[in-house]
Parts: C-alpha cells; sequence; structure tokens
C-alpha cells in the first residue's frame, strides 16, 4: 500500500459513493487506475465493505448502551451464535478485565434493552451503561503509510 492508496482510503471513508473520476482527479490517476486500486484493496481485505451512516433515533432506537458481560471461555461456543444473530447489537468485543465481553446495543426503549439484558444474564453478570450524548462519534482510522 502507498500513499495513493492510503488517500484512497480516506477519501472512501469520507464518502464511499465518491464517483471515480473524483477519486481519480484528487490521486492524479486515471479512473480505471482508481478502480483497479480499489479492486486490489478490497481483495486483500483492506476494504472490508461500504455502509451508509444513517440516524438511530430518526429510525426510533432512542436508547444506546454499552453491556459488559461476564462470561466463562467454555460458553464462548454457545454465547457468539446467539450475539451475532441479536439485530440490536452493533458491535461485540471480547476484552480484557473482570468483564470478558463489551456490547454496544441499540433498541426504541428501555423496556426492550431490559429484556435483551434479561437473555444475557443467561451466560452471566452484566453491567450497563446507557449513553446519554456522544460527544465524538464514530469515525474512521486515519490511514498513514510510512
Amino acid at each position: 500500500m502507498d500513499k495513493i492508496d492510503a488517500k484512497l482510503i480516506t477519501l472512501l471513508q469520507q464518502n464511499a459513493r465518491t464517483p471515480l473520476k473524483v477519486l481519480a482527479s484528487n490521486v492524479f490517476l486515471s479512473a480505471p487506475a482508481v478502480s483497479s486500486r480499489i479492486d486490489k484493496l478490497e481483495k486483500q481485505g483492506i476494504i472490508l465493505g461500504y455502509n451508509a451512516v444513517v440516524d438511530k433515533q430518526k429510525l426510533g432506537y432512542h436508547i444506546t448502551a454499552f453491556v459488559n458481560l461476564e462470561i466463562s471461555a467454555n460458553q464462548k461456543q454457545e454465547f457468539y451464535p446467539f450475539i451475532e444473530n441479536c439485530p440490536n447489537v452493533l458491535e461485540c468485543n471480547c476484552v480484557t478485565g473482570s468483564y470478558s465481553m463489551l456490547i454496544k446495543v441499540v433498541f426504541p426503549s428501555t423496556q426492550e434493552l431490559d429484556t435483551f439484558i434479561g437473555q444475557l444474564q443467561h451466560f452471566g453478570n452484566t453491567s450497563t451503561q446507557i449513553v446519554f450524548s456522544t460527544p465524538v462519534p464514530h469515525r474512521e482510522i486515519g490511514v498513514d503509510v510510512p
């Protein structure tokens, strides 16, 4: 990966719908050359996909929360398929510390969040933090080439 690839990744993270002609003019290459580079980055697994950023509140998801879950290693085989099939789970991370999972979720109401936490407690103890505000929203990683 070179500086041109890094610039393309940065531009695509800002707006994945940027036309090839615009990307090409930003990196001083032809549109076919840019298309080829993007294909290569996808095949290498550097670009994993393209997403739309949506306003969760306008879609009715007024509650965002982080749920810590204490789970034993022998439960992971049962837990992973369960958590992958929960549509309100935005992210699930295996972490260090007294809790082994950190789960980011969105729900329309606290009642639905409470029901979900009840399901999680089948696997172990939980601790939940409800988000009041997000001063730094999700952002992508900066790409630097050594």
